[in-house]
Formats: structure tokens, C-alpha cells, sequence
């Protein structure tokens, strides 16, 4: 084993600050050839690492299919990680025994994209919001009525609402229901996976206040994954820009939307919509494709999309920089 690669497997020190600590994080997806024979691998996560504190909120961006979502859900161990570590309160998440695993659950959860298939249409939304409390034994059964009364009150929705089913209610109330479901067993972090990219913008104000307003009466903290950079400004304590499986700048979300630093970061904000028809936008347009996953570029993954390449961005990858006030850039224009 190389020297570099026993740098990587170093375990985390925690840190009570952080409520989740991720190390080197990969998933690689097999790509299958002729009977059964693995012919490739998809880099859907690359070498992610960063930390989250207590009672923040962490906002995810990048194009579709940069590995966001991927990300988020190896986090929950809703997929295996292929190497790396995530440390949940100073507990390895992928070394949880089945029992941990179990009591973890209620801890960690997730509110899907959408929110209409994301929810059963055989059961009413009483049962949906109360079945893992059931499950968990969170709270005594002469309680129970009363506790998802509560829970659904939070999230904007009604008492009278329980005895009826998914398709009765509109997308903003069905991804309050998510919402509800989520918060109900009492959880310490969510990832709110794109949780209002499926609604409209009024209705996505509404959801995103929602969120911060249960973030303060249930000091929950979020890993907020979403490819509107407004919506993650506006909710987000810190950022972190994903391209092609791998983080390229992180750091409080003041600093990367003042001054973004990887011409990748420039180029995606510059999209940012201004509400002024008569401000000129200064568009950067990145040329050629994303590309592929399964075969990324040497060197720096972004140098073929890149206007400031230079001849070692083809070559070598970049190492972190700390640009200061925790403001982290992967990209040879620092070195």
C-alpha cells in the first residue's frame, strides 16, 4: 500500500462542532459487459470530504448528474460507500452493527425530489407520517394521535388531513407530508435531496421557510441538495460545488457567492438570473460536454471545459487550497 493512499485511509478525529464528518468519500458504480463481467466503473462520488456543524445547513450544487444526490445518499448508507469514512456524532456510519444501524435511522433522514412517489397511495397520510413512530416506539401508544397531530400542524397541514390519501392533495402539501414524515421521528440531520426543484416558485418560498422555521423549533441541521443556487443562498450556511463526482470549492456561503474562485464556480453562478431587464449579465458559457464518469479526464476533471487551463491542469489534479475563513478551492490557478 502506497503512502498516499494510507494518507487517505486515516480515520477522522471528531469534532463536537460537526454533527457529520466526511473523509475521502467514493462510490463507484460496476459497469456490467457480457455475462456478468465488470468491463468499467461509473465515479459517481470522487474523493469527497467535508464537515457539517451542529444545527447549520450545508447546500450541494452542480449540474445534473455531478453526483449530488449519489453523495447524500451513501451518506444515509442507503447505498454502500466504496472507500471513505462518514462519522454521524462520532460514529462510523459504515461500521454500525444492524442495531445501531436501526437507532441511526431515526437520527438520519431524507426528503426526496419528489413527493408524489416518494409516498405510498395505498396508505392515508396518517399512517405515512406515523408508521416508522409506530415502528420505533417513539412515543406510548395513549400519545401517539396526539404526537402526529402535532407533527403535521408544524408542517402547515391539518388534523382532518389524516384519513386521506397522496392523490387528494397538491405537490406543496405532499412534500409538507415528506416533510412531516421526516421530522416525525425526531431526527438530528436531514438530506433534503432537491426537496422543491418539483414545485412553483411561490410554492417553493413557502417550503423553504417551512424548513428553516422546523430547523429552529427542532435544532435540525440540513445537507440541502439543489441546482438553484437563489434557493441554496437563501437557506444555506455554507456551500460546497460539486463537478463530476468531486468537491471544487467549499466555504460560507457569503464568501463563495461574493467571490467565487474555480472558474467552474464563476461559470454556474453567472447563470444566476438578475431581477433587472435592464442589467447586463456577464455570461461565462462553459464549451463542449460534461465529460463521462465512467472514463473523466486526467489531470483536473474540469480543464477540458475550463478557459483558464493551463498545461499542468492536463496533467496533474489539484490539491486543496484554504484560501482563509475556511473559504477551500481545488484549482492551480492558487498554487
Amino acid at each position: 500500500m502506497s503512502v498516499e493512499k494510507e494518507k487517505i485511509q486515516e480515520p477522522l478525529v471528531h469534532n463536537d462542532e460537526n454533527i457529520l464528518e466526511v473523509s475521502h468519500l467514493k462510490k463507484y458504480f460496476p459497469i456490467k459487459g457480457t455475462l456478468g463481467s465488470t468491463k468499467g466503473e461509473v465515479k459517481a462520488v470522487d474523493d469527497v470530504s467535508f464537515n457539517i456543524k451542529r444545527g447549520t445547513t450545508m447546500g450541494l450544487v452542480g449540474e445534473s448528474g455531478c453526483g449530488k444526490s449519489t453523495t447524500g445518499r451513501t451518506i444515509l448508507r442507503l447505498i454502500e460507500k466504496t472507500d471513505g469514512q462518514v462519522l454521524f456524532n462520532g460514529i462510523d456510519v459504515n461500521k454500525a452493527s444492524k442495531k445501531e444501524m436501526r437507532e441511526l435511522r431515526t437520527k438520519m433522514q431524507i426528503i426526496f425530489q419528489d413527493p408524489y412517489s416518494s409516498l405510498s397511495p395505498r396508505l392515508p397520510i396518517g399512517e405515512i407520517i406515523g408508521e416508522a413512530v409506530k415502528e420505533h416506539n417513539l412515543v406510548p401508544k395513549d400519545e401517539y394521535d396526539a404526537y402526529i397531530t402535532k407533527i403535521m400542524n408544524s408542517c402547515g397541514l391539518q388534523e382532518y388531513h389524516k384519513d386521506r390519501y397522496p392523490h387528494e392533495f397538491s405537490g406543496g402539501q405532499r412534500q409538507r407530508i415528506c416533510i412531516a414524515r421526516a421530522i416525525a421521528v425526531n431526527p438530528e440531520f436531514i438530506v433534503c435531496d432537491e426537496p422543491v426543484s418539483a414545485l412553483d416558485v411561490s410554492i417553493q418560498a413557502q417550503v423553504i421557510n417551512l424548513l428553516k422555521d422546523l430547523q429552529d423549533e427542532y435544532n435540525l441541521t440540513y445537507l440541502f441538495i439543489s441546482h438553484d443556487l437563489s434557493v441554496v443562498e437563501h437557506i444555506s450556511d455554507t456551500v460546497g460545488v460539486m463537478y463530476l463526482g468531486g468537491l471544487v470549492e467549499t466555504g460560507a456561503t457569503e464568501d463563495i457567492f461574493k467571490n467565487p474562485l474555480h472558474p467552474y464556480t464563476k461559470a454556474l453562478f453567472s447563470a444566476i438570473p438578475i431581477p433587472d431587464p435592464d442589467a447586463k449579465l456577464d455570461r461565462i458559457i462553459l464549451e463542449g460536454s460534461i465529460p463521462s464518469p465512467a472514463n473523466p479526464p486526467a489531470g483536473c476533471k474540469f480543464h477540458t471545459r475550463c478557459s483558464e487551463c493551463m498545461e499542468i491542469c492536463k496533467k496533474q489534479a489539484p490539491k486543496v487550497k484554504d484560501m482563509g475563513n475556511g473559504h477551500m478551492v481545488r484549482c492551480h490557478l492558487y498554487d
